[in-house]
Protein backbone atom coordinates (compact mmCIF):
# COMPACT_ATOMS: atom_id res chain seq x y z
CA UNK A 1 0.00 0.00 0.00
CA UNK A 2 1.40 3.38 -0.92
CA UNK A 3 1.44 5.77 2.03
CA UNK A 4 2.79 8.72 0.06
CA UNK A 5 -0.69 9.66 -1.16
CA UNK A 6 -2.22 9.57 2.33
CA UNK A 7 -2.89 13.00 3.88
CA UNK A 8 -0.44 13.41 6.76
CA UNK A 9 0.14 15.95 9.51
CA UNK A 10 2.85 16.38 12.16
CA UNK A 11 2.01 16.10 15.85
CA UNK A 12 2.95 19.77 16.32
CA UNK A 13 -0.03 20.78 14.16
CA UNK A 14 -2.58 19.13 16.47
CA UNK A 15 -4.66 21.11 18.95
CA UNK A 16 -6.49 19.87 22.07
CA UNK A 17 -9.79 20.22 20.21
CA UNK A 18 -8.81 17.82 17.41
CA UNK A 19 -10.58 14.45 17.21
CA UNK A 20 -8.06 11.63 17.64
CA UNK A 21 -8.58 8.02 16.58
CA UNK A 22 -6.08 5.50 17.99
CA UNK A 23 -5.94 2.26 15.96
CA UNK A 24 -3.34 0.42 18.06
CA UNK A 25 -4.14 -2.90 19.70
CA UNK A 26 -5.56 -3.18 23.23
CA UNK A 27 -2.24 -3.82 25.00
CA UNK A 28 -0.69 -0.75 23.35
CA UNK A 29 -3.71 1.39 24.28
CA UNK A 30 -3.70 0.21 27.90
CA UNK A 31 0.03 0.99 28.30
CA UNK A 32 -0.49 4.60 27.21
CA UNK A 33 -2.63 6.76 24.95
CA UNK A 34 -3.62 10.33 24.20
CA UNK A 35 -6.34 11.42 26.62
CA UNK A 36 -9.72 11.74 24.93
CA UNK A 37 -8.80 9.69 21.87
CA UNK A 38 -11.27 7.15 20.49
CA UNK A 39 -9.79 3.65 20.52
CA UNK A 40 -10.72 1.21 17.76
CA UNK A 41 -7.98 -1.37 17.04
CA UNK A 42 -7.09 -1.75 13.38
CA UNK A 43 -7.75 -5.50 13.68
CA UNK A 44 -11.41 -4.74 14.49
CA UNK A 45 -11.79 -1.48 12.59
CA UNK A 46 -14.13 -2.47 9.77
CA UNK A 47 -16.46 -4.33 12.16
CA UNK A 48 -16.49 -1.38 14.59
CA UNK A 49 -16.61 1.42 11.97
CA UNK A 50 -20.01 2.58 13.27
CA UNK A 51 -18.39 3.61 16.56
CA UNK A 52 -16.28 6.12 14.65
CA UNK A 53 -19.21 7.54 12.69
CA UNK A 54 -21.15 8.00 15.94
CA UNK A 55 -18.28 9.66 17.83
CA UNK A 56 -16.56 11.76 15.16
CA UNK A 57 -17.64 15.36 14.61
CA UNK A 58 -20.04 15.56 11.67
CA UNK A 59 -18.01 18.05 9.66
CA UNK A 60 -14.71 17.61 11.44
CA UNK A 61 -11.44 15.98 10.62
CA UNK A 62 -10.31 12.67 12.10
CA UNK A 63 -6.63 12.46 13.10
CA UNK A 64 -5.50 8.82 13.02
CA UNK A 65 -2.73 7.53 15.31
CA UNK A 66 -0.89 4.25 15.77
CA UNK A 67 2.59 3.61 17.19
CA UNK A 68 4.71 4.99 14.32
CA UNK A 69 2.32 5.73 11.45
CA UNK A 70 2.03 2.60 9.28
CA UNK A 71 -1.26 1.17 10.53
CA UNK A 72 -2.78 4.62 10.86
CA UNK A 73 -1.83 5.37 7.25
CA UNK A 74 -3.77 2.27 6.14
CA UNK A 75 -6.82 3.26 8.21
CA UNK A 76 -6.57 6.85 6.97
CA UNK A 77 -6.57 5.60 3.39
CA UNK A 78 -9.66 3.47 4.11
CA UNK A 79 -11.46 6.42 5.76
CA UNK A 80 -10.67 8.76 2.87
CA UNK A 81 -12.14 6.15 0.49
CA UNK A 82 -15.31 6.22 2.66
CA UNK A 83 -15.52 9.99 2.24
CA UNK A 84 -14.24 10.84 5.74
CA UNK A 85 -11.93 13.83 6.20
CA UNK A 86 -9.10 11.81 7.77
CA UNK A 87 -5.42 12.58 8.25
CA UNK A 88 -2.57 10.31 9.34
CA UNK A 89 -0.47 11.60 12.24
CA UNK A 90 3.17 11.22 11.18
CA UNK A 91 5.25 9.29 13.69
CA UNK A 92 2.17 8.22 15.66
CA UNK A 93 2.26 7.91 19.42
CA UNK A 94 6.06 7.79 19.42
CA UNK A 95 6.11 11.30 17.93
CA UNK A 96 3.31 12.35 20.32
CA UNK A 97 5.36 11.25 23.33
CA UNK A 98 8.62 12.72 21.93
CA UNK A 99 6.87 16.08 21.47
CA UNK A 100 6.06 16.12 25.18
CA UNK A 101 2.35 15.52 24.71
CA UNK A 102 0.67 13.80 27.67
CA UNK A 103 0.36 10.01 27.59
CA UNK A 104 -2.24 8.50 29.94
CA UNK A 105 -2.70 4.96 31.22
CA UNK A 106 -6.44 5.64 31.56
CA UNK A 107 -6.23 5.12 35.32
CA UNK A 108 -5.01 8.55 36.32
CA UNK A 109 -1.33 7.76 35.86
CA UNK A 110 1.32 8.47 33.28
CA UNK A 111 1.35 6.03 30.41
CA UNK A 112 4.08 4.75 28.13
CA UNK A 113 4.14 4.08 24.41
CA UNK A 114 4.94 0.46 23.59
Amino acid sequence: MQFGSVPTVDVDALTPEDFLLDVREDDEWEAGHAEGALHIPMSAFVARYGELTEAAPADGRVYVLCRVGGRSAQVTQYLVQQGVDAVNVAGGMQAWEAAGRPVSDGKGGAGVVI
